[in-house]
């Protein structure tokens, strides 16, 4: 990327919002938008045992009936996330919150790690008007001050308040996310990352450029 994802005041966001897609998905991303891991499988009207590879814990990438390809999930293995889930959290509790939820990325540099973690194979970056999107979506959408799916490497404390809505973050920053009385985040700690929940099916409307990636040669 360029560098230059200008800020959008007065939300204190960037201008544009960054999903990476597996470039097999992405006649559908076209034709359906974009969808989270649990409208996925809602939509393949899977039952629960034929649902389970797709909705638990996922040491490799899969591929629900219809052709949609799901990621894998290796950088937060259960037992990774059992030592920095809050209370009365399980890890499944935890894949179940991820799998409502699309996600995008705020700034350059976290979307060039997904970039080179997914280099094997051909990719899509789709390049999103982030204030068009919240225009419509708002009301489903949350900022984490933190990357979710990785629970590696001194994983940052979660639950469920790691989700802040985007009306309570406008209004006070981190201070939802603060567990247990702890002081709350610095209010300049910049997002990581917006989560939609449920998806959306409009996508296309916001996008600003759809990017191909080619994957490496080994794996075409």
């Amino acid at each position: 990327m360029d560098g230059r994802n200008r800020t959008l005041e007065p939300m204190s966001l960037p201008a544009h919002a960054y999903h990476l897609a597996d470039a097999e998905n992405w006649p559908a991303i076209q034709r359906d938008g974009l969808l989270s891991t649990a409208a996925l499988i809602a939509r393949a009207k899977l039952d629960t045992q034929a649902a389970a590879p797709y909705a638990s814990y996922r040491d490799g990438g899969r591929q629900l009936p219809c052709g949609a390809l799901i990621r894998d999930q290796r950088p937060m293995p259960p037992a990774a996330l059992a030592r920095c889930l809050d209370a009365g959290l399980a890890p499944q509790d935890w894949y179940d919150l991820v799998n409502a939820k699309v996600f995008f990325w705020l700034d350059d540099d976290r979307l060039a790690r997904h970039m080179a973690a997914c280099a094997r194979r051909p990719q899509v970056v789709m390049v999103i008007d982030l204030a068009r999107l919240l225009a419509r979506h708002g009301r489903r959408a949350y900022l984490t001050p933190f990357n979710v799916g990785n629970a590696r490497r001194l994983p940052a404390a979660r639950g469920r308040r790691s989700f802040v809505p985007l009306a309570a973050w406008q209004a006070t920053r981190w201070r939802s996310e603060a567990a247990g009385g702890a002081a709350p985040r610095a209010a300049s700690h910049p997002p990581a990352e917006l989560a939609i929940e449920h998806g959306v099916p409009d996508i296309m409307t916001y996008l600003v450029a759809a990017r191909p990636l080619a994957g490496s040669p080994t794996d075409r």
